[in-house]
């Protein structure tokens, strides 16, 4: 008894869980949890960071051993001026060598970009999360809205045929009515398909599974900003990833132009060397004294006497940083105009969505004034029918200003680096 009650319950929790409407936080943290892009975009990072380990490790302890055995005849030697060994042990550190400690930092300059790539992979999610949601809302909202215009659409659409058998309407007017329920139908169908489209999109963003019902809740989130435009057109160049980006990329070319400078002088490098040698090379036909082991560590410094490659060098780091100069102040200048723009398109669609919303409260007034009429008798039914249309129309109207409107003040955060403390979502 005990165990179907236990079964009854799960089963009961389940079904509970599956009926619960998702929530616009709820689903864009499910998005950030599940997005490949945004794990994409971490594993890019790690790799970049992997990247310069890889430069940063010629200035650490470098340890190699091996052991082999060769024939010599004449003077022992192999290719690299080294002697053949049974065993050896090298050891390899650079101390001072200021192209590849540039490089270095050059690539660690570039790394901070990834970091750049995952945040933007991450506002990238929750924008897309974020819209998929609010349409779904808008849609499920204008099909209600439409289901009923339909239904007031066949009521006038009969009474219409029934005008006409009783030659009160011409034949003309049923086919108008009947034109009107066929693009009701039209718009039924559209909207069906979006529906079905975004709930799809909803699933593959959030992972949701198939057996819960994707429920949206008819929110009126706020993404408004107060600030001014100059002070939007501020922040944005502060914040605007590519323009971090080409900053990391001019601090990356400063540093191997200085590198490239500084190659005039000598490079330090500490070497080390223990090697076993066998009898079996004849090292005691070409040398006084014969010592199986041998042990070798020193400084080598290598002074450039005359170097074509580092005047190249300097030439070509000295081109590349003047190209990322003006790159950065031609990025500054395009994201202040752009935002610039983006917050003028808001203007205009908050203006639209205003009159969008007064259109209806226009509409819902002229329902009950016909309302009114119908129940003192001076109105049809088909007039309140008609009415009940216009006013599902203005409807329809307004959640797409609406829509539009939040689509556009998301985009608007999303230039000003803003997104992320409206959805108070950190990447990690």
């Amino acid at each position: 008894m005990a165990g179907l009650l236990a079964i009854l319950l799960c089963a009961w929790g389940a079904k509970a869980q599956d009926d619960q409407k998702l929530t616009l936080r709820e689903a864009v943290t499910l998005a950030l949890q599940n997005s490949r892009d945004l794990r994409l975009a971490r594993v890019q990072y790690s790799v970049a960071q992997n990247e310069v380990g890889v430069d940063r490790a010629a200035f650490m302890p470098n340890v190699y051993t091996g052991s082999g055995i060769a024939y010599t005849y004449g003077f022992p030697g192999l290719p690299g001026n080294g002697a053949p060994a049974v065993f050896q042990l090298d050891y390899q550190e650079s101390v001072f060598n200021p192209l590849l400690k540039a490089q270095q930092r050059a690539a660690e300059d570039r790394a901070k970009n990834q970091k750049l790539e995952l945040d933007q992979a991450r506002d990238n999610v929750i924008v897309r999360t974020a819209t998929a949601y609010l349409g779904l809302a808008e849609v499920r909202h204008s099909l209600d809205l439409m289901r009923s215009e339909q239904a007031s659409a066949e009521k006038i659409l009969q009474v219409t045929r029934d005008r006409v058998t009783a030659n009160q309407e011409l034949p003309i007017e049923e086919t108008k009515s009947e034109l009107i329920a066929a693009r009701i139908q039209q718009r039924i169908v559209m909207l069906e398909d979006r529906n079905e489209a975004l709930t799809l999109q909803i699933r593959d963003l959030t992972g949701l599974p198939e057996t819960r019902d994707v429920e949206v809740e008819d929110e009126e989130p706020s993404f408004a900003s107060d600030l001014q435009m100059n002070a939007m057109a501020d922040m944005a160049v502060k914040n605007d990833r590519g323009i971090q980006e080409a900053e990391n990329e001019r601090e990356a070319r400063q540093r191997l132009l200085r590198g490239a400078h500084l190659s005039y002088w000598p490079t330090v490098d500490l070497l080390g060397q223990y090697s076993v040698l066998s009898k079996i090379n004849n090292y005691n036909q070409y040398y006084l004294n014969f010592q199986r082991n041998n042990f070798n560590f020193g400084v080598q410094v290598t002074i450039p006497l005359f170097s074509a490659k580092t005047k190249s060098n300097v030439a070509l780091a000295k081109s590349e940083l003047d190209a990322a100069e003006l790159m950065l102040g031609s990025k500054r200048q395009v994201v202040r105009v752009e935002v610039q723009q983006k917050a003028r398109n808001v203007r205009e669609l908050e203006a639209g969505r205003e009159v969008a919303r007064l259109d209806l409260k226009l509409a819902q007034e002229q329902l009950q004034l016909m309302q009114a009429k119908f129940d003192e008798g001076h109105a049809t039914l088909r007039d309140v029918e008609q009415a009940q249309l216009d006013q599902s129309d203005k409807w329809v109207a307004f959640l797409d200003a609406d829509f539009a409107r939040q689509q556009g003040q998301l985009t608007l955060l999303q230039a000003t680096g803003e997104l992320g403390k409206v959805f108070q979502q950190e990447t990690k």
